[in-house]
């Protein structure tokens, strides 16, 4: 009953902020509106103040606030490696500094509501413990688990796509196109995240950066082993003059078998795997219809004697 009424009232808190930011939003619109019309300019400093908008008056210097103290509580090179990492995932939407700075402090203050909750929904200190120590957890790793996530599955997306975009690439070079023309034309026929990456590159490229630091700053956007191998083949092919075709072709025959290989280790790995769910979910439930109607058989023999 407890947990209804602390729900219940969470609920009515959010939607009467919610109502209350709607009706002083469509009621400083009015005054906009109306003031426009008569020509009416504010003399005064707080009228001003409140035709700006709830959020930008209240909810944007709260959240001010609380980075700047994330950025005192962090400590030094913090930002920079969440800064790093969100580039990592592709900078995907929502996942600004600021704003994980601010869900890592609601996530630390969160021990404020897990705390009381533990203590009167439940009874006996270690599911308190439990409950407390794991909804604390989940908010406070919550965005950095989130962060890995979108990292490992952006450059799965890249590794998958590697093989088939260094055979456009051969293609499109061994039929007479440039280097930056092949790219171009093999962004626009295989999308997904490394193309994104590589008309990025061309831009750099065309705003005057050399092919050395594009494909350099490629690497440290995306930190992928197999785009390593390739950057660095392609640094050597500009440095002595190698021909490029041949070793793009080189390195897709590479990166397939290094997939090749990836996938027989995953395969040999798999009976390791299933050695546990087969003990604990299979074996009993075959124990007992094997053996259970000879014991049934047994018993019963014992009993009518």
């Amino acid at each position: 009953m407890l947990i209804v009424i602390v729900l219940a009232a969470i609920g009515a808190t959010v939607l009467g902020m919610w109502s209350a930011s709607t009706a002083l939003e469509l009621r400083t619109g009015a005054r906009r509106s109306m003031r426009a019309i008569d020509g009416y300019e504010v003399a005064n400093v707080r009228e001003q103040e409140m035709l700006e908008r709830f959020s930008d008056r209240v909810i944007a210097p709260i959240g001010g606030r609380t980075v700047e103290l994330a950025r005192r509580l962090t400590p030094v090179g913090y930002v920079e490696s969440i800064r790093k990492r969100i580039v990592l995932a592709g900078n995907p939407p929502g996942y600004e500094v600021d704003r994980f700075m601010i869900w890592k402090v609601l996530g630390a203050a969160s021990g404020i509501v897990w705390i009381p909750l533990g203590l009167f929904l439940l009874d006996g200190l270690l599911l308190q413990l439990l409950l407390i120590g794991g909804g604390w957890a989940a908010c406070f790793f919550g965005p950095d688990i989130s962060l890995d996530h979108r990292i490992t599955a952006r450059r799965t997306q890249i590794e998958k796509g590697l093989s088939d975009t260094l055979d456009l690439l051969v293609i499109s070079i061994e039929a007479g196109l440039g280097f930056e023309q092949a790219l171009d034309r093999t962004a626009d026929a295989v999308p997904g995240p490394l193309s994104d990456e590589l008309r990025r590159m061309l831009q750099e490229i065309r705003m005057g950066a050399s092919r050395s630091d594009s494909l350099r700053a490629l690497d440290e956007r995306t930190n992928v082993d197999d785009l390593r191998s390739f950057i660095v083949a392609m640094l050597q092919a500009d440095t002595f003059g190698v021909s490029v075709a041949r070793i793009l072709h080189s390195q897709a025959d590479e990166i397939r078998e290094r997939r090749r290989q990836a996938a027989h280790e995953k395969a040999q790995k798999l009976p390791v795997k299933m050695l546990f769910p087969l003990i604990t979910c299979v074996f009993p439930a075959t124990l007992v219809v094997v053996v259970l109607p000879g014991v049934l058989q047994v018993y019963n023999g014992l009993t009518a004697k």
